[in-house]
């Protein structure tokens, strides 16, 4: 019979007997016994000659008178009345057997079933526990009756915790009773440890089959280990630096279950990237229309980030941003803009061919500037002469308009001196 299940007395159906309610138990009867010093009346023994010198006694006795048989008849009830209530008495005594828990004991007892037999004699059950006979079967002389009681065990089998109730006294017991195999397997108390009423917690971790695979090569390990990097290195791989598995290092290990092992190596790289600046366009009217004077250069920022670069097994993954800093503010330029209407000619040099000029001394182009770096522009200004004529800034920054205007005057200042060279192009 199964220490977690019993036929019930009625049906012979199943039953869970960890849902089992508890029974109550009543006041025991118990018969009254016979008063002390109060002895049935035995019979004579028979004559050695059969009885025949008791009945020639008897023929000679005289008949009794009429007073005398009154007084003999209640003195023969109260005989038959003592001889049957002893036969009564022998008949509801039983001799059985009770096994609690392992410890049996023989005793006499008046109960009429097992119920009464337990009450009795003081037997506590509960509903986790296991009795045979079923409580309430009738009781007769020499029968066994054993209670096993039930124990509360908070099980956490390979990493799940459970409450289970056992009627087995010891570890061993208690895990062949609920179907765990125990080879190989790590137990937290010894197997042969007594479980007492009050039961016990107990973490068991069944053998498992783990594959390990690292550095191009499989590790198959039995192991009960708790954690996975515990499997690691029972299969004697070890990590180093910020080598990872790919199931985390602290779950539980199942049956069957592979775990690859990610060797990691990692580095940090710093970039540092300009920061564009803005600029900043003001109205001047002090200067012509479409002049453009730069007030103030902008100069870009400066941008550092700092990245985490890592290899996986050899194979580099894609950098990570882990911090990023402005080592330098971007400056803005300010240009400004004239809005001054610009007069329609000069006087005296309107006539003059200044596009022959242009192409000498420049080839054309407003923003030519000469090898030293002192001349710029279509007509080739330096700094001095350029601020004299109202010019802002660098000549060769100027629009080819503004240039024409300033060349203009300088020939109404100092005629064609200023470009000796290429002057007499001018009445060409």
């Amino acid at each position: 019979m199964s220490g977690t299940q019993f036929e019930t007395y009625e049906t012979g159906a199943p039953y869970d007997v960890h849902s089992a309610p508890t029974l109550p138990y009543g006041d025991t009867y118990r018969p009254p016994l016979p008063r002390q010093g109060t002895h049935p009346v035995p019979a004579p023994a028979p004559a050695p000659d059969g009885g025949r010198a008791a009945r020639r006694r008897r023929e000679r006795r005289p008949a009794p008178t009429d007073g005398s048989l009154r007084r003999l008849v209640p003195r023969a009830l109260v005989v038959a009345f003592l001889a049957g209530g002893t036969t009564a008495f022998v008949a509801e005594d039983k001799a059985v057997e009770l096994t609690v828990d392992g410890a049996p004991r023989t005793l006499h007892t008046f109960a009429d079933d097992v119920t009464e037999l337990l009450a009795e004699e003081g037997v506590q059950v509960g509903a986790h526990d296991v009795i045979t006979p079923a409580p309430g079967t009738a009781l007769t002389s020499g029968e066994e009756v054993t209670v096993h009681h039930g124990r509360p065990v908070l099980l956490t089998l390979d990493g799940r915790r459970r409450q289970v109730w056992t009627t087995a006294r010891t570890v061993a017991g208690a895990l062949r009773e609920l179907g765990v195999r125990t080879q190989g397997a790590y137990l937290s108390a010894p197997a042969s440890r007594r479980i007492g009423r009050e039961g016990l917690a107990l973490d068991v971790r069944t053998e498992r089959v783990v594959t390990v695979l690292a550095d191009g090569r499989a590790r198959t390990v039995r192991t009960n280990a708790a954690t996975v990097s515990e499997a690691v290195e029972q299969a004697g791989v070890t990590l180093r630096g910020e080598d990872t598995t790919s199931v985390p290092g602290t779950g539980f290990p199942r049956d069957g279950q592979t775990v690859t092992v990610l060797r990691i190596t990692g580095s940090q790289e710093v970039r540092e990237d300009p920061v564009p600046f803005a600029e900043q366009r003001t109205e001047d009217p002090t200067l012509y229309r479409g002049t453009e004077v730069v007030q103030q250069a902008g100069r870009p920022g400066l941008r550092r980030t700092t990245y985490a670069l890592r290899t996986v097994n050899g194979v580099r993954q894609k950098p990570r941003e882990l911090r990023t800093e402005l080592v330098r503010e971007p400056r803005p330029q300010i240009v400004r803009v004239g809005t001054r209407a610009r007069p329609a000619s000069v006087r005296g040099a309107d006539h003059l061919n200044w596009q022959a000029l242009a192409a000498c001394e420049s080839g054309g182009r407003p923003h030519a500037v000469d090898p030293s770096g002192t001349y710029g522009g279509l007509y080739q200004f330096d700094a001095d002469t350029w601020h004299s004529l109202g010019g802002e800034g660098r000549p060769e920054d100027a629009t080819a308009a503004e240039q024409t205007y300033r060349a203009k005057k300088l020939y109404v200042r100092s005629g064609a001196s200023p470009w000796p060279h290429c002057g007499a192009r001018l009445r060409s």
